[in-house]
Formats: C-alpha cells, structure tokens, sequence
C-alpha cells in the first residue's frame, strides 16, 4: 500500500494481522508472519524470516539470512549480523512435535551478534554485549561482554560505542575483574567513557561519558 508507513520489497510476504512500525524497510524474498511485531526504523535484510509471536524493538538491523523464529525477543538497537542462527528448541526431533516447549530468547538493549554466530533458546544476551562472529552462545552473556568461541566464553568488555574497553594500563579489559582488576575501573578509548565493574550483577555500569549515538 502507498501509504503504509513502511516499506516492504514487492518480493516479501508479510501476513496480517502483524505491527511494522515506522519507517522500518523490509528487503527482498524476506517474510514476516501473522502477530509479528517490529518496531520503528527497523531494517530487515534479504532472505529473513520474522515468524509468529517474534518481537523486535526500534531502530534493529537484522542482516541477510537470518531467521528470528518464536521466541525471539529482540529489545531495542539490536544488531544481528549475516546468517546468525537462532533456536527455538532445546531437543528437536523430526517426529516429535514440541510447539509447546518453544523457549525464550532475550537479546537486550544495544547488543550486537555477529556473522554466523548460533545462538542456542533460552538464554539472554545482555545489554550492550558483543558476540564476536562464529560463537556458539550456550549461556547467558553478561551485559557489555565480548564473548567468541565454541562454547562462547567472555574474553573482555566492549564499550555502547562498539570499541574494546580498556584499564588504566591501556591494555584491553579482564575478563574476570574481581579476580584480576585492581582498579576495576575500564575506559573506552574512542569515545571516553567510563564504567566500573558490578561484582554481584557481573557486568558493567556507566559511570560517565555520553550515551550512545542511536537514532532517535
């Protein structure tokens, strides 16, 4: 329709009754089914499916080849780069129809999983996080973590910019601060901001600096 609020490639099938917020662009041979939600300013690229129930917040960049299948619960700013895997199911069969244990994946405010990484249902990636590409994510990813590997493992910290944190040596981050940190206090080298480590949460928190450049 001319006057819908956002786009959709004339190759893509969206079923109604769906949400697709404002200004959100959905490209080629992609397909986004009945009681879908996407937010605002979203951009879903090639070759995507958004099935049933998948919520996806505002100003999401979900790259080619990705399917975001029920269960899926992307926050706001989420990144998901190219062929990135989703599950739904922690035990699949082929002859054995478990619709009903479908478990929930939580991808939080900010973070960023990069090409080809899989991310196995039920955990949470945590705010502002990285997941480096090629990671198999089996357990929940602290917030502003950089965790790569299979099993996925937490290398360091990244900063809301993107950029690896930092301590006061200049050299990147700990992985584990409480036990190697003496001034478990990180900086970003790019944009200079600050943030201590929360021993008892296991992440980070901003202390100073500006917030992230993400569109209004």
């Amino acid at each position: 329709m001319a006057d819908q609020p956002y786009f959709v490639h004339p190759s893509s099938y969206v079923d109604q009754p769906c949400t697709i917020g404002e200004g959100t662009k959905i490209w080629h041979f992609s397909h986004v089914m009945k009681d879908a939600v996407i937010g605002r300013g979203c951009n879903i690229g090639q070759n995507v499916l958004v099935a049933s129930g998948v919520r996806i917040g505002d100003n999401c960049k979900v790259q080619n080849n990705v399917s975001l299948y029920t269960g899926v619960v992307l926050e706001d700013h989420v990144f998901c780069g190219p062929s990135m895997v989703f599950t739904n199911v922690v035990n699949p069969r082929s002859e054995v129809v478990r619709k009903d244990e479908y478990k929930t994946t939580l991808v939080e405010t900010g973070a960023s999983i990069g090409a080809n990484a899989t991310i196995l249902c039920g955990v949470t990636i945590g705010s502002y996080s990285f997941v480096g590409a090629g990671a198999v994510v089996t357990h929940d990813v602290a917030g502003y973590a950089l965790a790569v590997g299979n099993p996925a493992r937490r290398i360091g910290w990244m900063c809301a910019c993107g950029v690896r944190l930092v301590g006061g040596d200049g050299h990147p981050a700990p992985a584990d601060p409480g036990l190697y940190a003496r001034d478990p206090v990180f900086n970003c080298p790019d944009c200079d901001r600050r943030y201590v480590y929360v021993p008892d949460a296991e992440t980070l928190e901003e202390r100073s600096g500006p917030r992230p450049k993400v569109p209004a």
